[in-house]
C-alpha cells in the first residue's frame, strides 16, 4: 500500500500544472487546391460507393 502511495504522489506531481506547457490555439490555415480536389475526390467515391450499396442490397 505505501508503494501505492508513494506512485500516486508522483503521478500528481508529474501531472501538476508547475510541469504543464501553456496550450497555443493552433491557427488554421487555408486550404490547398490539392487538398480541396482530394477532398472533392472523395466525397464522390462516398456517394458513389452508397449508390452501390443501395443498389446491391434493393437486388435482394
Amino acid at each position: 500500500m505505501r508503494f501505492f502511495l508513494s506512485l500516486t504522489g508522483i503521478f500528481v506531481l508529474a501531472g501538476s500544472r508547475l510541469f504543464a506547457e501553456g496550450f497555443d490555439r493552433p491557427i488554421p490555415q487555408a486550404q490547398s487546391a490539392t487538398a480541396e480536389f482530394w477532398y472533392a475526390v472523395a466525397c464522390i467515391t462516398l456517394v458513389l460507393s452508397m449508390v452501390a450499396v443501395q443498389w446491391l442490397v434493393s437486388r435482394r
